[in-house]
């Protein structure tokens, strides 16, 4: 009997690109942020291969089409990884309207 995976691990972050509004950098700094708030101890001491986790990835920005999901998807060390991109962050213009920064948000769950 194969059992359907759970999941073991949720992480939240938030990155920015202050200029040049590149959200794919955004978003890469996001996963960063979430995936240093935890050690993948459990895993660990579950026996677990890091190797076989099932890793989803949800990523909030305000345009979600710019967003390269392939170079998420290689910033994490372990796992299937799987990359969502939906409408969420937040754009801050500069006030001459110049240049705006980017604020992008993951969500990082982990699944055995």
């Amino acid at each position: 009997m194969t059992r359907e995976p759970r999941q073991v691990i949720v992480e939240f972050g938030s990155g920015n690109d202050l200029h040049g509004g590149d959200y794919t950098k955004a978003a890469i700094r996001a996963v960063q942020d979430a995936i240093h708030h935890s050690s993948l101890t459990l895993i660990r001491s579950l026996k677990r291969d890091a190797a076989r986790m099932q890793v989803e990835v949800t990523i909030g920005v305000a345009e979600p089409a710019q967003v390269d999901a392939a170079a998420i998807a290689a910033c994490l060390p372990h796992g299937t990884v799987r990359v969502q991109v939906v409408a969420g962050g937040l754009d801050v213009p500069d006030p001459e309207g110049r240049d705006r920064a980017v604020i992008a948000n993951a969500a990082v769950a982990v699944f055995l």
